[in-house]
Protein backbone atom coordinates (compact mmCIF):
# COMPACT_ATOMS: atom_id res chain seq x y z
CA UNK A 1 0.00 0.00 0.00
CA UNK A 2 1.28 3.67 -0.95
CA UNK A 3 1.60 5.91 2.06
CA UNK A 4 -0.96 8.34 2.13
CA UNK A 5 -0.09 12.10 3.05
CA UNK A 6 -3.19 12.62 5.33
CA UNK A 7 -2.85 11.86 9.03
CA UNK A 8 -6.28 10.33 9.59
CA UNK A 9 -5.38 7.84 6.93
CA UNK A 10 -2.33 6.90 8.08
CA UNK A 11 -3.75 5.78 11.31
CA UNK A 12 -6.82 3.76 9.83
CA UNK A 13 -3.79 2.00 7.63
CA UNK A 14 -1.83 1.34 11.11
CA UNK A 15 -5.53 0.18 12.92
CA UNK A 16 -5.73 -2.36 10.12
CA UNK A 17 -3.12 -4.19 9.80
CA UNK A 18 -2.66 -3.99 13.14
CA UNK A 19 -6.23 -6.09 13.54
CA UNK A 20 -5.07 -8.00 10.46
CA UNK A 21 -1.95 -9.05 12.94
CA UNK A 22 -3.92 -9.53 15.85
CA UNK A 23 -6.42 -11.80 13.74
CA UNK A 24 -3.16 -14.07 13.66
CA UNK A 25 -4.99 -16.64 11.22
CA UNK A 26 -7.26 -17.65 8.10
CA UNK A 27 -9.58 -14.32 8.67
CA UNK A 28 -6.01 -12.27 8.79
CA UNK A 29 -4.26 -13.88 6.04
CA UNK A 30 -7.66 -13.03 4.46
CA UNK A 31 -8.81 -9.43 5.26
CA UNK A 32 -5.01 -9.18 4.31
CA UNK A 33 -5.07 -10.52 1.13
CA UNK A 34 -8.55 -8.92 0.07
CA UNK A 35 -7.05 -5.01 1.21
CA UNK A 36 -4.56 -5.76 -1.34
CA UNK A 37 -6.83 -6.31 -4.21
CA UNK A 38 -8.37 -3.18 -3.33
CA UNK A 39 -5.49 -0.95 -3.11
CA UNK A 40 -4.54 -2.91 -6.53
CA UNK A 41 -7.56 -1.96 -8.30
CA UNK A 42 -7.87 1.44 -7.11
CA UNK A 43 -4.72 3.03 -6.04
CA UNK A 44 -6.38 6.12 -5.40
CA UNK A 45 -8.68 4.23 -2.19
CA UNK A 46 -8.37 5.40 1.18
CA UNK A 47 -8.29 3.54 4.28
CA UNK A 48 -10.57 4.51 7.45
CA UNK A 49 -11.40 2.86 10.84
CA UNK A 50 -14.76 3.42 11.37
CA UNK A 51 -17.74 2.18 14.44
CA UNK A 52 -15.36 1.35 16.65
CA UNK A 53 -13.15 -0.92 14.67
CA UNK A 54 -14.33 -1.58 11.51
CA UNK A 55 -11.30 -1.43 8.61
CA UNK A 56 -13.38 0.82 5.24
CA UNK A 57 -12.30 1.73 2.04
CA UNK A 58 -13.88 5.20 0.49
CA UNK A 59 -13.66 6.62 -2.59
CA UNK A 60 -15.52 9.51 -3.08
CA UNK A 61 -17.50 7.65 -0.55
CA UNK A 62 -17.36 3.98 1.42
CA UNK A 63 -16.74 1.70 -1.06
CA UNK A 64 -16.99 -1.72 1.09
CA UNK A 65 -15.78 -2.74 4.44
CA UNK A 66 -13.91 -5.07 6.28
CA UNK A 67 -15.55 -7.08 8.81
CA UNK A 68 -13.90 -10.28 10.41
CA UNK A 69 -15.79 -12.67 12.91
CA UNK A 70 -15.66 -16.29 13.93
CA UNK A 71 -16.58 -17.66 11.23
CA UNK A 72 -16.88 -15.73 8.23
CA UNK A 73 -14.66 -12.47 7.03
CA UNK A 74 -17.04 -10.06 5.54
CA UNK A 75 -16.74 -7.68 2.92
CA UNK A 76 -19.97 -5.15 2.79
CA UNK A 77 -20.61 -2.63 0.17
CA UNK A 78 -21.97 0.05 0.87
CA UNK A 79 -23.93 0.44 -2.83
CA UNK A 80 -24.13 -3.35 -3.54
CA UNK A 81 -27.75 -3.67 -4.39
CA UNK A 82 -27.09 -1.40 -7.25
CA UNK A 83 -23.71 -2.78 -8.54
CA UNK A 84 -24.02 -5.68 -11.36
CA UNK A 85 -22.40 -8.82 -9.85
CA UNK A 86 -22.57 -11.46 -13.02
CA UNK A 87 -20.43 -14.13 -11.20
CA UNK A 88 -22.92 -13.76 -7.84
CA UNK A 89 -20.00 -13.03 -5.48
CA UNK A 90 -22.56 -11.29 -3.16
CA UNK A 91 -23.59 -14.14 -0.90
CA UNK A 92 -24.98 -12.03 2.42
CA UNK A 93 -27.06 -9.43 3.20
CA UNK A 94 -29.61 -9.47 -0.16
CA UNK A 95 -32.65 -8.80 1.24
CA UNK A 96 -31.64 -4.96 1.41
CA UNK A 97 -32.35 -2.25 -0.89
CA UNK A 98 -28.45 -0.91 -1.03
CA UNK A 99 -26.27 -3.25 0.75
CA UNK A 100 -24.92 -6.56 -0.37
CA UNK A 101 -22.02 -8.42 1.01
CA UNK A 102 -19.52 -11.14 0.74
CA UNK A 103 -19.02 -13.81 3.53
CA UNK A 104 -15.97 -15.36 3.12
CA UNK A 105 -15.14 -18.61 4.98
CA UNK A 106 -11.88 -20.21 5.75
CA UNK A 107 -11.05 -22.35 2.84
CA UNK A 108 -12.86 -20.46 0.57
CA UNK A 109 -11.54 -18.43 -2.36
CA UNK A 110 -12.44 -15.48 -4.42
CA UNK A 111 -12.60 -14.96 -7.74
CA UNK A 112 -10.45 -12.17 -7.81
CA UNK A 113 -10.96 -10.90 -11.32
CA UNK A 114 -14.92 -10.64 -10.25
CA UNK A 115 -14.13 -8.91 -7.08
CA UNK A 116 -12.00 -6.28 -8.45
CA UNK A 117 -15.01 -5.74 -10.65
CA UNK A 118 -17.06 -5.05 -7.91
CA UNK A 119 -14.92 -2.32 -6.59
CA UNK A 120 -14.38 -0.65 -9.88
CA UNK A 121 -18.07 -0.74 -10.63
CA UNK A 122 -18.35 0.31 -6.77
CA UNK A 123 -15.83 2.99 -7.44
CA UNK A 124 -17.77 4.25 -10.56
CA UNK A 125 -20.73 4.67 -8.68
CA UNK A 126 -19.53 6.59 -5.59
CA UNK A 127 -17.93 9.18 -8.22
CA UNK A 128 -21.08 9.70 -10.33
CA UNK A 129 -22.97 10.29 -7.44
CA UNK A 130 -20.43 12.46 -6.06
CA UNK A 131 -20.27 14.34 -9.52
CA UNK A 132 -24.35 14.70 -9.18
CA UNK A 133 -23.89 16.27 -5.84
CA UNK A 134 -21.42 18.80 -7.07
CA UNK A 135 -23.22 19.55 -10.23
CA UNK A 136 -26.63 20.29 -7.84
CA UNK A 137 -24.47 22.67 -6.07
CA UNK A 138 -23.54 25.15 -9.13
Amino acid sequence: MKPTSHPSSEAASANITQRIQELGDWRGETLAHLRQLIHDTDPEIQEEWKWRGVPVWSHDGIVCTGESYKQVVKLTFARGAALKDPKKLFNSSLEGNVRRAIDLREGEKIDEAAFQQLIRAAVAANSAAHAQRAAKKK
